[in-house]
């Protein structure tokens, strides 16, 4: 229906963002972010709409199960294993972070060990089941559990991804007794013993949290077709949310990644690398033709194998708080002032933060904040760096560039790990730059890594939650097999897809698409034997001139690109089969128009001060809206939105496209 009202909600740490569409056209929203309870903001940006005839249809990218994480507010858990491996949390890899520090590593499990059970139950690697669990033994560790006021509990069995039976029995039992269960035959079915127990107890103490949270959402919008934004680039529904909470992790970045990839195609950008900074993080992903996925994450000290964008976050955004070090050095971030009090210039908080550190330098417009809608307030952002600047005794403004290039070396150093440490040249990709302060720092960061081209798209403060408006439904299948290549056969491999294929579309048809909505890619998990890690490939089918899978030489090239060589005689282990199901969703129409002339003079405010590498400058502010495609300007210049804000340093010109995104790059002397 033309009409039908489709909301994508992106829940930050600073400000919830909204876009509606609504009738063929676009509305945005910013609303100040709840933290302690998000779901007011939201229902605050979309009350309006809750109350019509024809329900909405809402995508929300949430930022709860990663702040319940690492702020350890999950649920109370429990952990059932195989008797004799009930300290497999607690012994992990044995993995250290800085190899050569003397001091040992801290790690604080999400439980304690007298909350760790083992049940009398064996499977072997093969999937037989030698021992199966005893009810009488089960009913003595569920007496136990009761006593310690558990929520929810995690069944985590050796060997569960050949067999999973006896993780079921133990499942059914608990459901019985009313606890939130997570099975790790169901969350990852895969070998590596550690790494499954870890993601299905992280999802266990994510149960009870989220399901609170999106209980009281769907109480609120009973009439709406609620939908939540994974980690993996697709959206679920609120019940599979519920069960898998873990797969909305990074729901939020997600959106933004998908955002910048449909909008960089139809503007005919294959190569991005996307940067996304809002008021407390800043989010880095490379795209080179598709979006690039892991499966292997953190966050925090927690390690997901789950399918993920692969995304790098720093705590450098708007909000990051400018501070001194114990060595007397300046550090920004990664604390933030977040949303309350937020930076000075809110007026409530008194920390500098970079968003002070941009005003007093010229970069924002006052009076054109949120589009006029929010007042702030530059006396206190130079009253907050005055202070700050005769702690380490520089000039004021000296100290406001100086926070901006400590923020600005941070987040390049996450698009180096992203690009350069992944064994791709930056400079052969567009910066592409959207959240709230993306536009303030983009063009210097593109300057620093060799990056020729800044994109930065029209509503480029809420691009997260337009994405959610642009994704599909996707769901993600695995299963381990562990075999060599040259010991399967095309048909034993088509048989592991057939039933991950068949998950796949009935999974899909409850959620309403038909079969021929939904499109089923097979892909492999390949190592050379011996090795620890694998490399996810494309599952394509037998050579029809030669006896060796075509996907072999695949694995071989991807191996050199990655670490510069490869072995070609070396036998080639298959790890695991998995298969991602597409449910093409509706999407908004992203529309091209005529170029109308290159003068900008229409869109001009007014001329404003702006200090740049030492000097002062006379800079002309536009208002993005009134811009026109084919128009042209030259820095130093401001591009205003309602918003976010586009610093043009002095050299550079941009050049608006027929999507309206800000084409920017280096003048040629």
């Amino acid at each position: 229906m033309e009409n039908a009202v489709r909301i994508g909600v992106d829940t930050g740490g600073t400000f919830t963002d909204f876009v509606i569409h609504y009738n063929g056209k676009i509305e945005i929203k910013k609303i100040p972010s709840t933290p302690h309870n998000p779901s007011i903001a939201i229902l605050e940006g979309v009350k309006e709409f809750l109350n019509k005839a024809s329900a909405p249809s809402i995508i929300h990218g949430t930022t709860v199960a990663t702040n319940s994480l690492l702020e350890r507010k999950g649920g109370r858990i429990a952990l059932i294993t195989t008797k004799g491996f009930e300290d497999i949390l607690f012994i992990g890899r044995q993995t250290r972070r800085e190899l050569y520090s003397l001091r040992g590593e801290s790690r604080i499990p999400l439980l304690s060990r007298n909350l760790c059970f083992g049940a009398c139950e064996r499977t072997s690697v093969s999937g037989k089941v030698e021992n199966k669990v005893r009810l009488s033994g089960l009913r003595k560790i569920l007496q136990k559990i009761k006593k310690s006021r558990i929520e929810a509990v995690a069944i985590s069995l050796i060997h569960s991804y050949a067999n999973s039976s006896n993780e079921k029995i133990i499942a059914r039992e608990l459901e019985k007794n009313k606890f939130f269960v997570s099975i790790s035959s169901s969350i990852l079915p895969e070998h590596r013993e550690y790494e499954r127990t870890a993601v299905t107890t992280v999802n266990a103490y994510l149960m009870p949290v989220i399901s609170k949270y999106l209980m009281k959402l769907e109480e609120k919008m009973e009439k709406a077709d609620l939908r939540i934004m994974q980690s993996n680039e697709g959206y679920i529904s609120p019940a599979r949310a519920k069960s898998e909470p873990i797969r909305t992790a990074l729901s939020g970045p997600a959106g933004g990644v998908v955002g910048g990839f449909h909008l960089a195609k139809a503007a005919g950008f294959k190569n991005i690398i996307t940067f996304d900074m809002g008021g407390t993080s800043s989010d880095v992903s490379l795209v080179d033709g598709n979006i690039r996925r892991t499966n292997e994450s953190l966050i925090g000290d927690f390690p997901l194998r789950i399918p993920i964008i692969d995304i790098r976050s720093v705590g450098a955004g708007g909000g990051s708080i400018a501070y001194i070090d114990r060595g007397s050095s300046l550090r920004v971030g990664p604390q933030s002032a977040g949303a309350d009090p937020g930076p000075a210039c809110y007026g409530s908080g008194s920390d500098p933060t970079v968003t002070d550190a941009n005003l007093v330098l010229g970069r924002l417009v006052p009076e054109f904040f949120l589009g006029g809608e929010m007042k702030i307030y530059p006396e206190r952002s130079h009253k907050a760096l005055q202070k700050l600047a005769k702690r380490i005794k520089k000039p004021f403004l000296e100290t406001a560039e100086g926070i901006i290039e400590i923020a600005n070396a941070n987040m390049e150093k996450a698009i180096r790990v992203i690009s350069i440490e992944r064994g791709f040249d930056p400079r052969n990709f567009s910066l592409f730059s959207f959240g709230g302060a993306g536009g303030m720092h983009a063009v210097e960061i593109a300057s620093n890594l060799k990056i020729a081209r800044v994109i930065v798209p029209k509503n480029a403060g809420v691009l997260s939650a337009l994405g959610l408006l642009l994704a599909d439904s996707i769901k993600d299948y695995s299963k381990s097999i562990l075999k060599i290549s040259e010991d399967i056969t095309k048909k034993e491999l088509d048989k592991h897809f057939a039933e991950l294929k068949e998950k796949g579309l009935k999974d899909m048809k409850e959620d309403g698409f038909e079969e021929r909505e939904v499109s089923i890619l097979p892909l492999l998990d390949l190592r050379y034997l011996g090795q620890s890690y694998e490399i996810t490939i494309p599952y394509t089918h037998i050579d029809k001139f030669t006896s060796v899978f075509s996907f072999i030489p695949d694995f071989h090239k991807t191996h050199t690109k990655l670490y510069s060589y490869c072995h070609a005689q070396q036998p080639v282990e298959i790890v695991n089969v998995r298969v991602k199901a597409i449910g093409a969703g509706k999407k908004i129409n992203l529309k091209k128009q005529s170029p109308e002339g290159q003068d900008s003079e229409s869109a001009f405010l007014k001329k404003q001060d702006l200090f740049y590498e030492g000097k002062k400058y006379k800079a002309s502010v536009f208002n993005r809206s009134l811009l026109r495609p084919g128009n042209r300007m030259t820095g130093p210049s401001l591009i205003a939105d309602f918003d976010s804000t586009t610093f043009l340093p002095p050299s550079y010109s941009l050049e608006v496209d027929g999507f309206l995104n800000l084409l920017i790059h280096k003048r040629k002397k």
